[in-house]
């Protein structure tokens, strides 16, 4: 087992029924790994909570639409109770809720319509899709970096993050867009809850626009799975044209090894700015 399946395994607190509408409960425990400063990174949050919702619907293993509201920051290194609801099930396709609750408070809650994404590879080609962007090979991309980023990343135990080197210093681009390389430090393959993970596990694309913008915490972020990937690297790119009053909108995409397109997102997320300095931020 991996550090990442390790990490974001559940169990069940009692049995579960398939009736529809009826509540599961499984239990978790967060690890302070995947921590963007001191609080857990949202896109491990969602793949944890992901877990036990895909148990709920266990001939339809995928989330193919899922959204989630961060209510409250997760806490780091405290076990976690995932509440589910099977909303709807169906031969194809199925509904099903799930909140994440610590200490008392729910802290996420999500939506996710389940299926399955078939083999890896073996997709059809798609009559439209979003093209990869260029990128030199992750050997000529410099890692992600805490210093740059100005926050401590311990997720960097767990993931390879190396970002294109005209993003890789803050500000530099002059715009809000980011291209980059990601894979689990170990080597392990990524599947459809590892894209839930990496597709909040670049820094934010306001980082090439404003430099040193820390932790971003997401508001609301949708994640549509689109293929199974094959394995080895996968490439991101996250763009923006939405910031005002401290809130940006951002959207993203994934591709796997093979340049087929397997992730699409857009999340709603906060970038505040210093009461010292109306040029500088943080989160």
């Amino acid at each position: 087992m991996s550090l990442f399946d390790d990490e974001t395994r559940v169990t069940s607190l009692g049995p579960v029924s398939d009736a529809a509408g009826s509540v599961a409960a499984f239990a978790g425990q967060v690890s302070p790994a995947w921590n963007i400063g001191a609080n857990p990174n949202g896109g491990y949050l969602l793949a944890l909570a992901a877990q036990a919702m895909c148990q709920r619907t266990p001939t339809q293993p995928d989330p193919l639409s899922i959204t989630v509201h961060y209510l409250r920051p997760g806490l780091s290194a405290q076990p976690c109770r995932i509440d589910t609801q099977l909303l709807r099930s169906g031969r194809t396709l199925s509904t099903v809720r799930g909140t994440l609750v610590q200490d008392g408070q729910a802290r996420l809650d999500l939506l996710a319509t389940m299926g399955h994404l078939g083999d890896a590879g073996a997709a059809p080609k798609p009559l439209l899709t979003l093209p990869p962007p260029d990128m030199p090979p992750p050997e000529a991309c410099p890692g992600r970096s805490a210093p740059a980023q100005g926050v401590g990343l311990p997720i960097l135990q767990r993931l390879d993050v190396r970002l294109h080197p005209d993003d890789a210093v803050p500000g530099a681009a002059g715009r809000a867009e980011l291209r980059g390389w990601i894979r689990f430090t170990e080597g392990r393959a990524p599947d459809a809850l590892a894209c839930l993970l990496m597709a909040d596990a670049f820094p934010p694309a306001v980082f090439g626009l404003l430099g040193l913008v820390g932790w971003v915490p997401t508001i609301e972020l949708t994640v549509h799975l689109r293929r199974r990937p094959v394995p080895g690297w996968l490439l991101g790119r996250f763009w923006s044209h939405d910031l005002s009053d401290g809130r940006v909108v951002e959207d993203g995409a994934l591709w796997d090894a093979g340049g087929h397109l397997v992730v699409q997102s857009r999340q709603l997320a906060l970038v505040r700015q210093s009461q010292n300095r109306p040029d500088e931020w943080r989160p």
